[in-house]
């Protein structure tokens, strides 16, 4: 009989970090959703638990203060986290993907010794200011501009919708450089840390997400270091991002996982449990084909987002399969919210009997942004296309 071979260490780490997750997600989270959803804030204490547990780091290079975690086991947490209101992962989603990943793909040693430790702590919070007025779909129309002024630019213009706007310290920036540039070209991207040449506004009222601020971000004659251009070159600005947006498509679609998990979880314990005609709703078949229809689709995602992640590790083009993993997760998870208010019934529209309601509203926004479906369906086939030919 061959001895049983002991687990490898990085196994051992990642199976013990997502048993930390499902335990503080189920035992410390769910029980403050209420209280999250009225306050629209997350307690102060709660945020120094997410520090001490090392969760703003997941992905930040060991070197540089995080877990370093590779894109596999960045989705395979991800699918824990977001077994949760959404207002979890955004609250260290951002530092863990988009506020941190530009510096971490392009950012030269010295800004990464500078800020990324940091971050990695969570002493500073991260978001990616790219969406503008007229800049959402269409990224590439960005009017924010950079005028050089010695050794310093000069920030003028605005963005709209940026996640974690109102309490971040330190901003991913995409702005223009190239003067009469268009498009793609002439876009350097800018790491910002809060000056008084940058003013954010009110956090927005929203559908749901409560607990996750979002507002507009200004710059008026905002004075930054030349040294703050991520990785030292004009230019660069749209690639980088593309960089970022390839890793986080597939972040999304396993944080847009989770959430449907658990309106599963939750449907499936109230069928049982609910009788109608003297037994369990769980007996009827059209419900049965609700719970298999969204069983079915959850594992399809699963399945998708770590072939995609393990394609990345591997150093592949992920940029097709990102694209499809975002646009199928985020629109299952809304299917699958759907048949969880229809399960519940009554109970799945008001508030007061659970948490679907809330949950319903929360996941809606998927399908919006980091890329609309419509904008990732035309993506997917444009690359098809170029594949062919």
């Amino acid at each position: 009989m061959s001895q049983a071979q002991a687990p490898h260490p990085a196994d051992a780490r990642l199976q013990a970090l997502i048993a930390d997750i499902r335990h503080f997600v189920r035992h410390r989270w769910h029980p403050l959703e209420e209280q999250i959803e009225r306050d629209d804030e997350i307690p102060p204490a709660v945020v120094q638990e997410l520090r001490d547990k090392g969760y703003f780091g997941w992905s930040i290079p060991q070197a540089h203060g995080g877990l370093g975690l590779s894109t596999e086991e960045l989705v395979r947490c991800a699918f824990e986290l977001s077994q949760a209101s959404v207002a979890l992962r955004a609250r260290v989603g951002t530092n863990t993907g988009i506020g941190s990943e530009a510096l971490v793909a392009d950012g030269t040693e010295a800004q990464k010794q500078r800020w990324l430790p940091r971050m990695a702590r969570g002493e500073l919070t991260g978001c990616l200011a790219l969406t503008e007025p007229d800049a959402g779909s269409e990224a590439s129309n960005i009017q924010t501009t950079a005028h050089r002024e010695g050794d310093h630019y000069v920030l003028n213009g605005s963005k709209r919708f940026i996640t974690n706007a109102p309490l971040a310290d330190v901003f991913t920036v995409i702005a223009r450089t190239g003067e009469g540039s268009t498009g793609s070209e002439g876009l350097t991207a800018f790491f910002v840390e809060r000056s008084p040449g940058l003013v954010t506004g009110q956090p927005y009222r929203k559908m749901g997400q409560a607990g996750s601020p979002v507002s507009d971000v200004h710059f008026q004659d905002c004075r930054v270091p030349a040294d703050q251009i991520i990785g030292g070159r004009e230019g660069q600005g749209f690639r980088t991002v593309m960089k970022v947006l390839n890793k986080q498509r597939l972040h999304l679609a396993a944080l847009c996982t989770g959430p449907a998990i658990r309106m599963l979880d939750l449907a499936l314990a109230h069928v049982r449990q609910r009788e109608q005609f003297g037994q369990p709703v769980a007996n009827f078949q059209l419900v049965q084909a609700m719970l298999a229809d969204s069983r079915t689709e959850i594992f399809a995602a699963q399945s998708m987002i770590l072939e995609a992640a393990r394609a990345r590790d591997r150093g592949e083009d992920v940029a097709l399969s990102a694209s499809m993993c975002k646009y199928f997760a985020s629109e299952m998870c809304g299917r699958v919210a759907d048949r969880a208010v229809q399960m519940f019934g009554g109970a799945g529209y008001v508030a007061d009997f659970s948490p679907i309601e809330r949950y319903f509203r929360d996941v809606r926004l998927f399908r919006l942004y980091e890329g609309t479906s419509q904008i990732h369906q035309l993506n997917i086939a444009k690359l098809m296309l170029r594949e062919s030919a």
